[in-house]
């Protein structure tokens, strides 16, 4: 054996009760450690994701997030810390020194900026695939527009209160989000945790989903969630819909149109 490969086995001990997993495997994790994955949003939900990421070895975690770490987020955002609150740190820069601490091989790209129509473009370019962290539909239809013009997968993930909802969107190999949600909600229709709340317990596990099919899909793309997951931790209620696609649909059907409601033309 040769230094570099006695070198790569050590670096692969990290993983070695994950690897036991039959779907990971030694080069389920090789893959793994190539990957590149881009996070929208570090709060609640992602926080949770990049939790997962990191420490399963994913090569490049990209994180976006214009805001800072305030007290009523410790709740629910668990990397975050009171130090963080009191530095008034920028969440993306706050998550990756804490997640650097747990991981150290992975490479993790912090970015303090909302994340739009303008932006995304550049944020994207090189990931494999995109993670929704974020709270609100307008961002996740331009996250939609852009995977479906770029033919990349993402994921998508929602909480309020003690409800959640996830969905895997590959596009041209099923329904993308506009299929489900042709318009953006009003406001009504839409409550967030400032006006809703929500359970730390529903973030961890829609978070937790997300996370694996992050995974799936760079692993095994075929084993992902096919329908919209429907969660109610109250009730412990799980419930998957399935969602089939619209030939009208604005993003990846024939009623294309190139704009995201309310936003303008999403950058191609």
């Amino acid at each position: 054996m040769n230094m570099e490969d006695a070198s790569r086995i050590d670096r692969l001990y990290r993983y070695s009760r994950q690897m036991l997993v039959p779907q990971v495997g030694r080069e389920g994790q090789e893959k793994l450690l190539e990957a590149r994955v881009g996070l929208v949003g570090c709060g609640a939900l992602g926080s949770v994701i990049a939790n997962h990421l990191v420490r399963s070895g994913i090569g490049l975690l990209r994180i976006a997030d214009g805001d800072r770490v305030e007290l009523h987020n410790l709740h629910r955002q668990m990397l975050y810390t009171e130090e963080d609150v009191r530095e008034r740190l920028p969440k993306a820069e706050a998550a990756a020194r804490h997640l650097r601490r747990a991981n150290s091989e992975v490479v993790i790209e912090p970015v303090v900026q909302v994340i739009d129509e303008d932006s995304l473009g550049e944020f994207a370019a090189d990931l494999d695939v995109l993670v929704d962290g974020t709270d609100n539909f307008a961002t996740r239809f331009v996250i939609n527009d852009y995977c479906v013009r770029r033919n990349r997968p993402w994921v998508y993930g929602g909480v309020i209160a003690t409800t959640g909802m996830s969905m895997t969107i590959v596009p041209g190999e099923g329904p993308c989000l506009r299929c489900f949600l042709r318009e953006l909600p009003s406001r009504e229709q839409s409550p967030t945790a400032d006006t809703a709340g929500v359970l730390s317990i529903t973030v961890a596990i829609i978070a937790s989903v997300e996370a694996g099919e992050v995974i799936k899909l760079l692993l095994q793309p075929e084993a992902r969630n096919r329908g919209l997951l429907m969660v109610d931790v109250w009730e412990l209620d799980f419930e998957r819909l399935e969602i089939p696609r619209d030939p009208a649909c604005p993003s990846c059907g024939s009623g294309l149109t190139g704009e995201t409601p309310g936003l303008g033309v999403v950058a191609q």
